[in-house]
C-alpha cells in the first residue's frame, strides 16, 4: 500500500474562499471558510493563503508533508503567462497570483480555473469517478464549463476552454448577449430572476409573495421555492430556462461525445425541476447517438468539488517552483 501524499486545495469565490487538507485518496481531513473581501485587492489575496495556513494548522501535518497547494480561481487562468483574471473579484485583473503567494506559502503553488477543478473533482471522488470523458457545467451567476476529454483537461490554447456561457442559441442578437454571452444571458441565475420580475408584473404569483411585494427583490432562489410550491408562473420561467439550458447541453454533447455531463452551481439545487426538461431538451438538439448514451447528473460532492479538484491538481502536477 503507497503511502498517503498530503495537498491543500483551495477554492476561490466571488463571496468566500474555501480550503482544505486532503489526502492521495480523496480523504478530506479539514475544512474551512473565509468570506472573501471585496473592497481591497491585496486582501483578498492575503486570505487565499491565510485560509491555506489555517486549514493546515487545524489538521495538525505539518507543512513539509504537503506537496503543494492547489488554488481554483473564478476566471481565467492564463499558463503562459502565470496570471489570473477573476471578473467577479475587484482589481484581479490579469494578476500574477502565484507569485504573489509564494512568499506567503512554503510549498509549491498549482493554480488553474474553477472549471478545471469543479471537473477533476466530480471526476476524481464524485458521481463521474474513473470516467474518461467528463463535462462539469456549473450554473449559478454565470455559466461555464470544465472539461475532461479523452483522461486529460481541455483548458484551450488561452485557458478559456470552457465558455459555455457564450454559445449562441438565438440568431436574434440582443445588446446583452455582448456583455455574457447568450445562454449566460438566457438561463443564468439572474437571467431566471429577470425573466420571473416581467412575468409577474403582469401575472399574479407566488414568486412576487415571497419577494415581499417588490419585482426587483425576485431571486432565483424564490422563483425555485415558487415553482416548488406548484405556482404556475414560476414552473413557466423553470421551463424556459431548461429549454435553454436543453440547447446548451446538447452543443456540448454533440461536440464532445461524453460519457456524463455533470450539473452544479446555485441555479441547479432546483434538482429536477430543471433537470427532467433539460434531458428532454438535449436530446432533442444533441447528435442523436452522442445523447443516448451520455448520463447528465446532478453534482455529488456540491461545493466541495472545487477544494478536492485544487488539491488533485496539487497532487498531480508535476510542478516545481
Amino acid at each position: 500500500m503507497s503511502e498517503l501524499r498530503y495537498a491543500v486545495g483551495v477554492d476561490v469565490g466571488g463571496t468566500k474562499i474555501a480550503a482544505a487538507v486532503i489526502d492521495s485518496e480523496g480523504k478530506i481531513h479539514k475544512k474551512t471558510k473565509l468570506v472573501t473581501e471585496r473592497q481591497d485587492r491585496e486582501e483578498s489575496v492575503a486570505q487565499v493563503a491565510q485560509a491555506a495556513n489555517d486549514v493546515v494548522a487545524m489538521t495538525g501535518i505539518r507543512w513539509e508533508q504537503m506537496e503543494a497547494v492547489g488554488v481554483a480561481v473564478p476566471g481565467i487562468y492564463y499558463p503562459q503567462s502565470g496570471k489570473v483574471w477573476a471578473p467577479n473579484l475587484p482589481g484581479w485583473d490579469h494578476i500574477p497570483l502565484r507569485e504573489w503567494l509564494k512568499p506567503r506559502l512554503p510549498r509549491p503553488i498549482v493554480v488553474d480555473s474553477d472549471r478545471s477543478a469543479y471537473v477533476l473533482g466530480e471526476q476524481w471522488m464524485g458521481i463521474a469517478r474513473g470516467f474518461s470523458d467528463v463535462v462539469f457545467v456549473a450554473v449559478g451567476t454565470g455559466i461555464g464549463a470544465g472539461i475532461f476529454t479523452g483522461g486529460r483537461l481541455c483548458r484551450g490554447a488561452e485557458g478559456i476552454a470552457g465558455a459555455v456561457g457564450w454559445f449562441a442559441l438565438n440568431p436574434a442578437m440582443k445588446e446583452i448577449y455582448r456583455q455574457m454571452g447568450c445562454l449566460e444571458a438566457e438561463a443564468a441565475g439572474p437571467a431566471v430572476a429577470r425573466r420571473a420580475a416581467e412575468i409577474a408584473a403582469t401575472t399574479p404569483s407566488r414568486m412576487l409573495e415571497l419577494a415581499g411585494g417588490c419585482l426587483s427583490s425576485i431571486t432565483a432562489e424564490s422563483v425555485v421555492e415558487a415553482a416548488r410550491q406548484n405556482d404556475q408562473a414560476a414552473l413557466r420561467v423553470l421551463e424556459e430556462t431548461a429549454s435553454y439550458l436543453g440547447m446548451g447541453i446538447a452543443n456540448i454533447v454533440s461536440i464532445l461525445n461524453p460519457q456524463m455531463i455533470v450539473l452544479g452551481g446555485g441555479l441547479m439545487q432546483a434538482g429536477e425541476l430543471l433537470l427532467q426538461p433539460l434531458r428532454r431538451g438535449m436530446l432533442q438538439w444533441a447528435q442523436p447517438l452522442a445523447a443516448r448514451s451520455v448520463r447528465i447528473e446532478l453534482t455529488q460532492l456540491g461545493e466541495d468539488a472545487g477544494v478536492l479538484g485544487a488539491s488533485r491538481l496539487a497532487l498531480e502536477e508535476n510542478f516545481v517552483c
